[in-house]
């Protein structure tokens, strides 16, 4: 994988290459970024520019012998550790056990997650687990020689699964054989074993932001422009959450808020309840896309009206967020995306569908119609 195949990240992927063409490289790099932040990929990348013979442009080249090997994770002098199951009882597995399903899994789904993940190798309802036979192979292979590169590499992806086993590696981060490089990569800091996050360098990797996920989709998915506009909002920095709007994500929302909002203020109840009924049979995924996809639109609104920008969304979303602007000012702006953020928030938590659309339909009412900010909750 290169850097160029990662959605933005620019300033991440920067000081990396620096880090490499300056011989600054600590020997222990920690990746830290949420789910869809793009930290797996970027120390594939990473661990690619490592080994590659012509870097050129501040990334890898892409045509040497090692980053052919590398792009389809079968570089000798590259290794990876992740967590894993026990097939049968008994078993004491470790990364090498699923090395296949792995290369699979982030070749097919590249910004996976964990759930992702276990469900690929068939994990069903048992838990993953970096085990202590795992820490004990690790030891072995990097303190082998190098086949092929200057660097023997390994990339552990969810260190937060080591547990108490993770201090068997403590000797390797602080005194590693020559020319070691260790790369973790997660999501926690807080499930991460304080001895192993004290050791390492951090790598702190934000959100994607909005215009680079769009990108992205036009140019590596080949989505058209207006789609993918109307998709990278929604997905809030996350990757994952793009690609599975992308796939799964056939609802029209704006026809759905354009319905709503005219059963609020001109059908009535009939109406407000027919509409409560069919969002209530959506799944609570679609329900949450929905509500982020009516603060995207409020975002719009505001950004619109405070700074008068031509901003890069569809014409009809532009159209929309300028009615919006019609029917309510800022601090009801406002104050509706805080109604939304609660309802999502709620949904998470298994709220009653019915109950929670009716509320928010009645409070939306009250914050348009008699302009009220402060509501009962």
């Amino acid at each position: 994988m290169r850097f160029q195949d990662i959605p933005g990240q620019q300033t991440i992927k920067q000081n990396l290459v620096n880090l490499v063409d300056s011989n600054r490289l600590s020997h222990a790099l920690l990746f830290l970024g949420k789910e869809g932040s793009g930290s797996l990929q970027l120390a594939l990348a990473f661990s690619q520019y490592v080994v590659c013979e012509n870097k050129k442009g501040g990334d890898s080249c892409g045509q040497c012998p090692p980053c052919q090997k590398s792009s389809h994770w079968i570089h000798p002098d590259i290794h990876f550790s992740f967590p894993t199951i026990a097939r049968e009882s008994g078993d004491k597995p470790v990364a090498n056990d699923f090395i296949v399903e792995w290369r699979n899994f982030i070749t097919q789904t590249p910004f996976g997650n964990t759930y992702d993940w276990l469900q690929s190798i068939g994990a069903e309802n048992k838990q993953g687990n970096i085990t202590s036979h795992e820490c004990e192979d690790i030891l072995r292979k990097l303190n082998l020689k190098s086949f092929e590169s200057g660097y023997k590499i390994l990339i552990q992806w969810m260190p937060e699964y080591l547990k108490d086993i993770g201090n068997k590696l403590l000797k390797l981060i602080e005194e590693p054989p020559p020319n070691t490089l260790l790369l973790f990569v997660a999501e926690d800091e807080s499930r991460i074993l304080p001895t192993i996050l004290s050791r390492t360098q951090l790598i702190k990797i934000n959100r994607i932001d909005t215009a680079s996920i769009a990108t992205w989709l036009i140019e590596k998915q080949a989505v058209p422009r207006e789609k993918a506009l109307s998709l990278a909002p929604l997905a809030q920095g996350n990757m994952r959450e793009a690609l599975h709007l992308l796939h799964d994500g056939d609802e029209d929302w704006q026809e759905m808020l354009r319905n709503w909002l005219n059963a609020i203020l001109k059908n009535g109840p009939a109406a407000q309840v027919k509409w409560v009924d069919e969002t209530s049979k959506l799944g609570r995924e679609k329900q949450k896309q929905f509500l982020a996809y009516f603060t995207h639109l409020i975002s719009v609104s505001v950004e619109m009206d405070t700074t008068g920008r031509n901003l890069d969304v569809t014409e009809t979303e532009l159209d929309f967020a300028a009615r919006l602007l019609k029917i309510a000012r800022l601090e009801q702006l406002e104050a509706m995306v805080e109604e939304l953020d609660r309802s999502i928030y709620h949904i998470e938590r298994n709220a009653n569908p019915k109950i929670l659309f009716m509320a928010l339909t009645i409070k939306i009412y009250h914050i348009i119609k008699d302009k009220s900010i402060i509501l009962i909750n």
